[in-house]
């Protein structure tokens, strides 16, 4: 009886041990691999299913019976959403989910700066991780191929390298903080017209050198652990659920282990989503309930209709697990790490992150007579006047999903008021009348710009004042409305809306210092570029907009921006309308848009370079309110082989009296391709600061790589021996040293 009793404690002791022992998947010490095959294994089938879709509006479902957490997402890239209710679309009501903005990403690739886009990255991450939220739907990549297009504010411009270059950070400074990036649009999506039913045609070695470069080096080189579907066809199969480049290239030929998940409503059919790469789906249904189910989430494309082709032996347990096992390891990165920050939320640090960013971003494409920085200081009064409704239009609310609910908005004629000097007055003229209103998805700015008056009496107006006046800024350029720069609508021609141009010009006349601020994702035509003196492109600047203007009008800030795209004079200068098929051809009884984009990899400058077309103002120009000159490059060698490397050094100096920055560009020309190649395309760049006579040395290093062409026949990249040159350049127009070389 003894021994019975014994034996009983002990088995009863060992179990206990046993079930006192943490589960692997739930060890934050494990490897994530190992947390995730544990978890996995526990599963029931349709446990697997239903952490592939949603459960909300923007959130999806762990698994409750296992202690997992699921996911919860949130718009991007320029801010944290508010929060909406759970199956709408409509505002929650919530009194603390405002946030900080930072600008938009076209000034983020403006900076020409990495290091802008680490500190803009962790910025974000911080306010998303404060928010509770573990997927953040950004950043965009897309390439500016036509300025048309509604939604360029969001991406990083028109060159794959400098997109891939800037990406990297941020989506690494995000994920610093345990907070998934989500790199959008995979891929093609290049225009918002028709978004939903183009069907891009493009040949490979297009593909491979334009449109894919930025999400491989996010994925390859930032380690992106999710990525969002577009919403348009490629190859007759919609981006969401596309074989090729969900499965063939994103996780064959680059190996990404990450979640691809939808977006809202870019799912359309239950066996291409499930063959063909899907692991996420969401916004499938987007008015909640109203479909008449009670469990309208489950009726989603990777939900019950999943669980039936399982059920029916249509579809496999591997590709299932695979699918769980990529969302599996996004919900243990983010929402199941315990290792995360805090976080923080409208932080004076990230308010300064976003000034700063703006500052760095601001271009100065013309200063004739160095109009300006303004003087800070004057023996007499001195009269300041500011035109435009984008001196006062708040540009956070509004433009899509990108849309914000702020903290706080400094608009150009606050920040110029708060920045004039003693001595300086400043008043204000409407000038012109463009969108009055401003909301979106239940926010509101809260501002009456209602007008009763004419556009000549608003001239008039302007004009008089500005004839008084020892300064002019007119802050105009587009909003973030319908038709503009705006999501799921494209711009109707290049030209500026609400008769700004006609605004502009007669304010030329009435004063010779006159600062044109344009206000855009995009470029935009300038009729009246000669008569204007001084010109900045401001981009949407976001909660400190108006501070970061303001810094650099008065020479807080000495700009540093670059363009990250070509301004073209008119739209038939660009490739994609010149060459291409914009906005595309409809099918005969389909609702589908064949676009071809017959221009090839000569999009933005290539195109221009290639067919010598003068820009208005080109890739990569910036001017400064100092001086730069370039000395002579000295290269390590003149020849060079497969393997090997080649370095060019170029010295820097600061002519001018001023502390700058200057962004030196690297392009590299292929004297005699054996197919058609650009005039040029850019391969390095660096941003150097020098003080008022300083000289930096700055390097740059040329691999095989830097020449390669995609070979189309042979699906790889290739290069062939011959001559090349490299061009040190200020911008893709302005070479200033060449250097000659040849590959073995």
């Amino acid at each position: 009886m003894l021994k019975q009793i014994l034996i009983s404690l002990v088995a009863g002791a060992a179990v206990s041990a046993a079930a006192a022992v943490t589960p692997a998947y739930l060890d934050p010490s494990r490897d994530i691999e190992e947390r995730v095959e544990d978890a996995l294994s526990r599963m029931t089938t349709a446990e697997k299913v239903a952490i592939l879709h949603a459960q909300s509006k923007f959130s999806s479902p762990g698994v409750a019976r296992l202690g997992i957490r699921g996911l919860w997402t949130t718009d991007g890239p320029h801010g944290i959403r508010p929060e909406v209710l759970w199956d709408e679309w409509d505002q929650a009501g919530w009194t603390n989910d405002s946030c900080v903005a930072f600008p938009a990403l076209t000034c983020l690739a403006a900076t020409w700066n990495p290091e802008m886009s680490a500190l803009y990255g962790r910025s974000i991450g911080e306010e998303a991780l404060y928010r509770g939220k573990d997927v953040l739907l950004g950043p965009g990549v897309n390439i500016y191929r036509t300025p048309l297009n509604g939604r360029n504010f969001e991406y990083m411009g028109e060159d794959p390298f400098l997109a891939s270059e800037m990406v990297v950070p941020y989506v690494k400074g995000v994920q610093e903080q345990g907070v998934a990036a989500c790199v959008k649009h995979y891929a093609l999506n290049n225009q918002e017209v028709n978004r939903h039913t183009t069907n891009v045609i493009v040949d490979d070695r297009t593909l491979y050198e334009i449109y894919l470069p930025a999400f491989k080096a996010a994925v390859q080189q930032g380690g992106a652990w999710s990525i969002m579907g577009a919403y348009n066809y490629y190859q007759d199969q919609h981006l969401c659920h596309n074989r090729r480049m969900l499965n063939d290239i994103l996780k064959g030929e680059w190996g990404f282990d990450g979640a691809v998940i939808s977006d809202w409503g870019g799912t359309h059919d239950t066996a291409e989503a499930v063959a063909n790469g899907l692991d996420l789906e969401f916004g499938s249904w987007t008015n909640g309930l109203s479909n008449g189910a009670s469990n309208a989430y489950d009726n989603y494309y990777l939900a019950n209709p999943y669980k039936e082709m399982l059920a029916k032996g249509e579809a496999d347990t591997k590709t299932l697990d695979d699918k769980a096992r990529r969302v599996l390891r996004l919900i243990f990165r983010t929402s199941m790490n315990t290792s995360k920050p805090y976080g923080s939320l409208c932080s004076e640090a990230h308010y300064a992150a976003a000034r700063r960013i703006g500052g760095e971003g601001i271009v100065l494409l013309k200063n004739d007579k160095g109009l300006l920085p303004l003087p800070l200081s004057s023996e007499k009064p001195v009269r300041l006047l500011v035109v435009g409704e984008n001196a006062l239009k708040m540009m956070t609310v509004g433009g899509g999903s990108s849309s914000l609910k702020v903290q706080r908005e400094v608009s150009p004629l606050d920040g110029l008021r708060a920045a004039a000097p003693a001595g300086m007055t400043v008043d204000f003229a409407r000038g012109y009348v463009g969108d009055v209103t401003g909301e979106y998805n239940g926010v509101t700015s809260g501002q009456d710009l209602s007008e009763s008056r004419s556009p000549s009496e608003l001239i008039a107006e302007a004009v008089e004042k500005a004839r008084a006046a020892d300064y002019v800024v007119f802050v105009g350029g587009l909003n973030k409305s319908a038709g503009q720069d705006c999501e799921d609508s494209d711009r109707e021609s290049l030209s500026l809306p609400y008769g700004q141009d006609e605004v502009i010009t007669s304010l030329a006349k009435a004063n010779p210092n006159l600062i044109v601020v344009n206000v855009s994702g995009n470029a935009v035509a300038m009729p009246w570029v000669k008569q204007v003196p001084a010109i900045l492109q401001a981009w949407f600047l976001g909660s400190e907009a108006g501070n970061s203007i303001a810094d650099v009008v008065f020479g807080k800030v000495n700009p540093s921006g670059k363009l990250p795209m070509t301004f073209p004079v008119k739209l038939e200068d660009v490739a994609a309308h010149a060459m291409g098929e914009y906005p595309g051809v409809k099918r005969q009884g389909e609702d589908v848009w064949d676009e071809k984009y017959n221009e090839g990899v000569l999009v933005g400058y290539r195109w221009h370079d290639t067919k010598k077309i003068k820009p208005l103002f080109p890739f990569g120009h910036g001017l400064s309110y100092t001086t730069f000159s370039y000395g002579k490059p000295v290269a390590d060698r003149r020849e060079m082989a497969v393997g090997e490397t080649m370095t060019i050094t170029v010295p820097v100096t600061n002519t001018g009296d001023r502390e700058g920055q200057e962004i030196v560009q690297l392009y590299v020309t292929d004297v005699k391709a054996p197919l058609q190649r650009p005039a040029k395309e850019l391969k390095g760049f660096r941003k150097v600061a020098l003080a008022p006579g300083e000289t930096k040395e700055v390097t740059f290093t040329i691999t095989a790589d830097d020449l390669a062409y995609f070979d189309a026949d042979a699906h790889s990249w290739a290069t062939h021996p011959g001559k090349y040159q490299a061009h040190v350049a200020s911008s893709s127009a302005d070479i200033a040293s060449t250097v000659p070389f040849t590959l073995r």
